[in-house]
Protein backbone atom coordinates (compact mmCIF):
# COMPACT_ATOMS: atom_id res chain seq x y z
CA UNK A 1 0.00 0.00 0.00
CA UNK A 2 1.53 3.26 -0.80
CA UNK A 3 -0.24 7.03 -0.87
CA UNK A 4 -0.45 8.68 -3.87
CA UNK A 5 -1.15 12.40 -2.17
CA UNK A 6 0.94 12.19 1.09
CA UNK A 7 -1.47 12.86 3.93
CA UNK A 8 -0.92 16.19 5.53
CA UNK A 9 -0.73 13.93 8.98
CA UNK A 10 2.41 12.33 7.87
CA UNK A 11 3.87 15.46 6.79
CA UNK A 12 3.43 17.52 10.49
CA UNK A 13 4.77 13.90 12.04
CA UNK A 14 7.90 14.72 9.68
CA UNK A 15 8.68 18.64 9.35
CA UNK A 16 12.47 18.25 8.97
CA UNK A 17 11.49 16.20 6.13
CA UNK A 18 10.82 18.49 2.45
CA UNK A 19 7.37 17.15 0.70
CA UNK A 20 6.29 20.40 -0.85
CA UNK A 21 7.39 23.97 -1.81
CA UNK A 22 4.15 26.23 -0.38
CA UNK A 23 6.10 29.04 -1.54
CA UNK A 24 5.83 28.44 -5.15
CA UNK A 25 4.02 30.70 -7.29
CA UNK A 26 2.47 28.36 -10.48
CA UNK A 27 5.57 26.09 -10.17
CA UNK A 28 5.82 22.41 -9.78
CA UNK A 29 8.78 20.23 -9.26
CA UNK A 30 9.23 16.99 -11.25
CA UNK A 31 11.73 14.52 -9.34
CA UNK A 32 12.86 11.25 -11.19
CA UNK A 33 14.27 8.50 -8.92
CA UNK A 34 16.64 5.19 -10.09
CA UNK A 35 18.68 6.58 -12.68
CA UNK A 36 20.16 7.35 -14.77
CA UNK A 37 19.05 4.28 -16.94
CA UNK A 38 20.20 3.94 -20.87
CA UNK A 39 17.44 4.35 -23.06
CA UNK A 40 15.09 6.18 -20.84
CA UNK A 41 17.23 9.11 -19.07
CA UNK A 42 17.78 10.39 -22.38
CA UNK A 43 13.88 10.18 -23.57
CA UNK A 44 13.38 12.11 -20.35
CA UNK A 45 15.55 14.76 -21.01
CA UNK A 46 14.65 15.06 -24.78
CA UNK A 47 10.98 15.78 -23.69
CA UNK A 48 11.77 18.01 -20.86
CA UNK A 49 13.80 19.98 -23.48
CA UNK A 50 10.57 20.47 -25.23
CA UNK A 51 8.86 22.29 -22.52
CA UNK A 52 11.54 23.96 -20.81
CA UNK A 53 11.10 22.32 -18.24
CA UNK A 54 13.82 21.50 -15.43
CA UNK A 55 13.60 18.68 -13.09
CA UNK A 56 15.49 16.61 -10.09
CA UNK A 57 17.10 13.75 -10.56
CA UNK A 58 17.97 11.55 -7.47
CA UNK A 59 20.45 8.94 -8.73
CA UNK A 60 21.15 5.23 -7.47
CA UNK A 61 25.22 5.66 -7.27
CA UNK A 62 25.99 2.33 -8.70
CA UNK A 63 24.03 3.35 -11.60
CA UNK A 64 26.35 6.57 -11.92
CA UNK A 65 29.38 4.68 -12.13
CA UNK A 66 28.13 2.18 -15.08
CA UNK A 67 26.56 5.43 -16.68
CA UNK A 68 28.88 8.53 -15.83
CA UNK A 69 27.68 10.27 -18.96
CA UNK A 70 24.29 10.33 -18.95
CA UNK A 71 25.11 11.58 -15.47
CA UNK A 72 26.79 14.28 -16.65
CA UNK A 73 23.73 15.01 -19.32
CA UNK A 74 21.80 15.43 -16.98
CA UNK A 75 23.58 18.44 -14.87
CA UNK A 76 24.97 20.07 -18.50
CA UNK A 77 20.94 20.24 -19.50
CA UNK A 78 20.62 22.32 -16.53
CA UNK A 79 18.55 19.43 -13.81
CA UNK A 80 19.56 19.13 -10.64
CA UNK A 81 21.17 15.58 -9.04
CA UNK A 82 20.38 14.12 -5.60
CA UNK A 83 21.83 11.06 -3.64
CA UNK A 84 19.65 8.00 -3.81
CA UNK A 85 22.24 5.76 -2.22
CA UNK A 86 24.70 3.34 -3.75
CA UNK A 87 22.68 0.44 -3.52
CA UNK A 88 19.18 1.16 -3.87
CA UNK A 89 18.92 0.74 0.03
CA UNK A 90 15.50 0.38 2.50
CA UNK A 91 16.51 2.47 5.46
CA UNK A 92 14.16 0.73 7.40
CA UNK A 93 15.70 -2.93 6.58
CA UNK A 94 19.24 -1.45 6.60
CA UNK A 95 21.54 -0.75 9.83
CA UNK A 96 21.94 2.83 10.59
CA UNK A 97 25.92 2.60 10.01
CA UNK A 98 25.33 0.56 7.16
CA UNK A 99 23.03 3.16 5.56
CA UNK A 100 25.32 6.24 6.28
CA UNK A 101 27.88 4.76 4.76
CA UNK A 102 25.71 3.77 1.79
CA UNK A 103 25.13 7.41 1.16
CA UNK A 104 28.79 8.68 1.59
CA UNK A 105 29.60 6.23 -0.93
CA UNK A 106 26.99 7.85 -3.25
CA UNK A 107 28.07 11.00 -2.48
CA UNK A 108 31.71 10.58 -3.94
CA UNK A 109 29.94 10.72 -7.33
CA UNK A 110 27.10 13.06 -6.88
CA UNK A 111 28.20 16.49 -5.25
CA UNK A 112 24.69 17.41 -3.72
CA UNK A 113 22.85 18.45 -0.79
CA UNK A 114 19.77 16.77 -2.02
CA UNK A 115 18.87 13.08 -0.70
CA UNK A 116 15.75 10.85 -1.12
CA UNK A 117 15.66 7.43 0.43
CA UNK A 118 14.70 4.86 -1.66
CA UNK A 119 11.16 3.85 -1.14
CA UNK A 120 10.49 6.57 1.26
CA UNK A 121 12.05 4.69 4.06
CA UNK A 122 14.19 6.26 5.94
CA UNK A 123 13.92 6.48 10.19
CA UNK A 124 14.73 8.92 12.35
CA UNK A 125 17.82 8.08 13.91
CA UNK A 126 19.15 8.19 9.87
CA UNK A 127 17.75 10.77 9.16
CA UNK A 128 18.95 13.29 12.55
CA UNK A 129 22.83 11.30 10.93
CA UNK A 130 21.80 13.06 7.80
CA UNK A 131 20.58 16.94 8.83
CA UNK A 132 24.31 18.01 8.36
CA UNK A 133 24.63 17.43 5.01
CA UNK A 134 21.42 16.95 3.60
CA UNK A 135 18.16 18.47 3.23
CA UNK A 136 15.90 15.00 2.86
CA UNK A 137 13.54 15.07 -0.33
CA UNK A 138 10.22 13.08 -0.01
CA UNK A 139 7.07 14.07 -2.26
CA UNK A 140 3.85 15.54 -2.34
CA UNK A 141 2.39 13.34 -4.89
CA UNK A 142 3.34 10.16 -5.98
CA UNK A 143 2.62 8.90 -9.72
CA UNK A 144 2.50 5.33 -9.24
CA UNK A 145 4.63 4.18 -12.33
CA UNK A 146 6.64 2.01 -10.41
CA UNK A 147 3.09 -0.25 -9.98
CA UNK A 148 2.95 -3.11 -12.64
CA UNK A 149 -0.68 -3.72 -11.91
CA UNK A 150 -1.67 0.24 -12.54
CA UNK A 151 -2.98 0.78 -15.57
CA UNK A 152 -1.24 3.69 -17.28
CA UNK A 153 -4.49 6.35 -17.44
CA UNK A 154 -4.29 6.20 -13.73
CA UNK A 155 -0.36 7.21 -13.34
CA UNK A 156 -1.95 10.44 -15.27
CA UNK A 157 -4.99 10.81 -13.19
CA UNK A 158 -3.02 10.59 -10.10
CA UNK A 159 -0.82 13.22 -10.67
CA UNK A 160 -3.14 15.67 -12.61
CA UNK A 161 -5.62 15.13 -10.28
CA UNK A 162 -3.40 15.62 -6.79
CA UNK A 163 -0.77 18.42 -7.94
CA UNK A 164 -1.40 22.22 -6.84
CA UNK A 165 1.22 24.74 -6.70
CA UNK A 166 4.70 24.06 -5.26
CA UNK A 167 4.02 19.69 -5.45
CA UNK A 168 7.09 17.44 -5.50
CA UNK A 169 5.75 14.78 -8.45
CA UNK A 170 7.98 11.18 -8.30
CA UNK A 171 8.50 9.22 -11.52
CA UNK A 172 10.71 6.98 -12.58
CA UNK A 173 13.64 6.65 -14.41
CA UNK A 174 14.00 3.70 -14.62
CA UNK A 175 13.03 0.20 -16.75
CA UNK A 176 10.49 -1.14 -14.65
CA UNK A 177 8.58 2.15 -15.02
CA UNK A 178 9.30 2.90 -18.47
CA UNK A 179 6.08 2.50 -20.06
CA UNK A 180 3.92 4.01 -17.47
CA UNK A 181 6.36 6.65 -17.07
CA UNK A 182 6.84 7.54 -21.03
CA UNK A 183 3.18 7.57 -21.40
CA UNK A 184 2.24 10.17 -18.50
CA UNK A 185 4.69 12.48 -18.41
CA UNK A 186 3.54 13.99 -21.55
CA UNK A 187 0.45 14.18 -20.60
CA UNK A 188 1.21 15.98 -17.02
CA UNK A 189 3.64 18.09 -19.09
CA UNK A 190 1.31 19.14 -21.69
CA UNK A 191 -1.42 19.93 -19.24
CA UNK A 192 0.31 22.04 -16.99
CA UNK A 193 2.02 23.66 -19.12
CA UNK A 194 -1.56 24.85 -20.89
CA UNK A 195 -2.40 26.21 -17.38
CA UNK A 196 0.44 28.69 -17.05
CA UNK A 197 2.73 26.55 -14.67
CA UNK A 198 6.52 26.32 -14.71
CA UNK A 199 8.69 22.75 -13.94
CA UNK A 200 11.39 23.91 -11.85
CA UNK A 201 14.28 22.10 -10.04
CA UNK A 202 14.40 21.51 -6.27
CA UNK A 203 17.82 22.75 -5.71
CA UNK A 204 17.36 26.47 -6.40
CA UNK A 205 14.95 27.05 -3.83
CA UNK A 206 16.02 25.43 -0.89
CA UNK A 207 18.92 25.88 1.40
Amino acid sequence: MYFIKTPNLVKRIFPQQVWSIPEADKSIYLTFDDGPTPGVTRWILNLLKQYDAKATFFLVGNNVRKYPNLTQLIADEGHSLGNHTFNHLNGWQTANGEYIKDIYKCRNLIHSNLFRPPYGKITRAQTRRLSDRYKVVMWDVLSGDFDQTLHKDKVVENVINNTVEGSVIVFHDSVKARERMQYALPKVLEHFSNRGYRFDSIAPVIH
